[in-house]
Parts: structure tokens; sequence; C-alpha cells
């Protein structure tokens, strides 16, 4: 798909009319110095990426570079962004591992899309730097801490859906190493390390089972799919989705929102759930707003936005799971075909790569 001028604000032949003017608005609250923000004001850097993937996709490619560019420039010399930022200035500085990995996420999703070699390589520097620094805080059974304090002091535990999030990272670096021609087997062994953890270990990541992100993000990261990423949907579905309304926050609030209803879609439709993820994504058309914005969620015991926002990163999770089922932009496959490492295979001794005959698969991925 040839990239739409970066200006323009004429709407290129691919994504449905609804879905460009959703990206619309992302666009509209980007900051001129190319940052996306919460509603409040402050940037992190995992949403702020995710927005960069939605205008890319719908072929705003003059502000996804804008995104892009900030990333760039505001990453610390040892490969982290800080947790938040607000008007340029440092509001927290602790880091999210999480948050550095998902860099090269947006790195290999701007390439799928544009082809464009020299983006991938000006940014490959970026990636790298950030990759070396979440690695850092791998812990020797595959696991990595949630973050390193303001302190400097690593986190005191894992999380299983920051660790997903954090596999799905490591396959799009691997990818970009493989474009750059510096291959790095390290992460190969550190991804098939934190897959097979996160499929088979739970005991390795601190209890947030309560949250809908907990349920589907090993699906989603690519840590579990086939047979196994459909059963855990199902055994999850009566927990956190609520017919016609889309997925809760959290299991015991009566809270559903935009974004967690869209990553379960994507999710669905990573595991081959094509009907489901179809018929669930109509659900949060109630909070969709006039200028193709959406509204964070709904607190449905008392009928009411919450929060009373319209957050960029909830839109650009609507971008990706329309493109994900449409298939308008080269990079819809995202998150069904991370590109896989080298993995354990089956071997005639069940117990010659470490673990159960049925994980290679989970650990490898599509």
């Amino acid at each position: 798909m040839r990239p739409a001028d970066p200006e323009s604000s004429e709407r290129p032949a691919g994504p449905p009319a609804r879905i460009w003017r959703t990206a619309r608005s992302i666009a509209a609250a980007q900051l001129p110095c190319g940052a996306i923000a919460w509603p409040d004001g402050h940037v992190d850097p995992w949403d702020h990426v995710e927005c960069a993937m939605a205008l890319s996709a719908c072929g705003l490619t003059g502000p996804a570079r804008r995104a892009y560019r900030w990333l760039r420039d505001t990453q610390r010399p040892d490969g982290s962004w800080p947790r938040t930022t607000r008007g340029g200035v440092v509001t927290d500085h602790a880091a999210e591992t999480h948050h550095a990995a998902y860099a090269a996420v947006g790195v290999w999703h701007e390439f799928l899309v544009t082809a464009d070699r020299g983006f991938a390589a000006r940014m490959w520097p970026t990636v790298r730097d950030a990759i070396g620094w979440v690695l850092g805080l791998q812990a020797p059974r595959g696991e990595v801490a949630w973050e390193r304090d303001a302190a400097g002091g690593p986190g005191e535990f894992a999380l299983l859906s920051g660790c997903s999030s954090i596999l799905h990272g490591l396959r799009c670096a691997i990818a970009l190493a493989g474009l750059a021609g510096e291959p790095q087997p390290d992460w190969e062994l550190a991804a098939v390390q934190l897959g097979h953890v996160l499929a088979r270990h739970p005991e390795a990541f601190a209890d947030k089972s309560r949250f809908a992100m907990d349920w589907y993000y090993p699906v989603l990261g690519g840590a579990i799919r086939g047979a196994a990423a459909a059963g855990r949907l199902a055994a999850g579905w009566d927990t956190f989705v609520v017919p016609g309304l889309g997925v809760r926050c959290v299991s015991d609030q009566p809270w559903v929102t935009v974004a967690e209803t869209c990553e379960l879609v994507l999710a669905l439709d990573a595991c081959g759930l094509d009907e489901q993820a179809v018929g669930l994504l109509p659900a949060i058309e109630r909070l969709r707003h006039d200028d193709g914005s959406y509204w964070t969620g709904w607190q449905y015991a008392n009928s009411a936005h919450f929060p009373a926002e319209r957050s960029s990163w909830t839109a650009a999770a609507v971008v990706l799971a329309a493109d994900a089922l449409a298939g308008f932009s080269p990079g819809a496959g995202i998150f069904r075909d991370i590109p896989a490492p080298v993995a354990a295979r089956p071997q005639a001794d069940p117990d010659a790569c470490g673990c159960a005959p049925d994980s290679a698969d989970a650990i490898a991925g599509p």
C-alpha cells in the first residue's frame, strides 16, 4: 500500500470511512513534538506506540513517523523510556519493560505497512537498545520483571500480561534484527524461555487474574495458540464477556472497556476464532463519539461513561482490531502472524527440550 500524503486529510483507499475518522481523531490528539498523550496530558511509551500503529494502518504516514521520531529522540541512554512524561518533562522516572519492548512491535508494524527499509534501519538502534535493556531484567527461569524503579532497582515481580506483550516484542525485534543483518541468537533463546514460562508456569507471575488482560494476553502475545488458546479463551468467556456490551476490565466490576474488547477481538482472530471475533466487535459502537473517537469505558450498573474520557489509545485499539478483521493494511496480521524465533520442537524424549510434549507449538506460535 502506498503511504498517504503525510499531511493530507483525504481518506486513502484502504480503511473504511468510519475507521478513517477514528484514525483522524488520534492524529488530532498528537502534540507538536510527535507525542500522543492521554486525555490528562501524560504520555506513556506503550500507548504512544499503539497509536502510531493505528495511524500507519490508516495511511497517516506523516503523523506516524513523527510519533516514531519522538520515540527515538526520547529514549534514554540505557535503552528505556520514563514511565510517563508531560509536556516534555519526566513525571515518573521509573521504566516498564513491556513499554520498552513494544517499540519493536511498532517498528515491525511500520515496516510491514510501508516496506520502508530505510525507516527500519533508522529505528534499529532504538529497538536494539530497548530489547537489551528489557532482557537485563529477565530471570533465569524466563520471566521478565515488570519495571526498573526510579532508583534503578528491579521490580519485585513479573506480570503475565506484560510478559506476553514482551514476547510479542521480542519476536518482532528478532525479525528486525534479521532485516538489519545483525542476528541476535541470545534474543531467540530469551524468547523461547519466556514463551515456555508463559505457557507452562503461571506461578512465575503475580496474581492479577481479576483483570481481563491476564486472561487473553498469553494468546494475544503468542505464548499460547491453537487448541490451548481456544480453550483458555472459552474458560474465561463467561467471567469477562458481558453479552452485547463487551469485555469487563476487572472480573468483579460492572465496567466494560473498548480497549479490552478490541484486544480480545485481536486474540480471537489470532487463534482462528473468526466468528466470535466478528460477533464481539459491534459491542463497542455504543461508545463511539461523533468525531470517530471512543469513550474509554462504560459502567453498566449506573449507565455512565467511566472514566469520562475519550482516549487516543482506545481509538487505536479499535483501528487495529478492525484492520485485523478487514485486512485493509499490510500490517493487519501483526498479532496473528507473529514472527517466530528458533524454538524447541517435539523430541523422542518428552523431556529433551525441557517442556511437555505438547508445548512446542505454544512456544513457537503460528
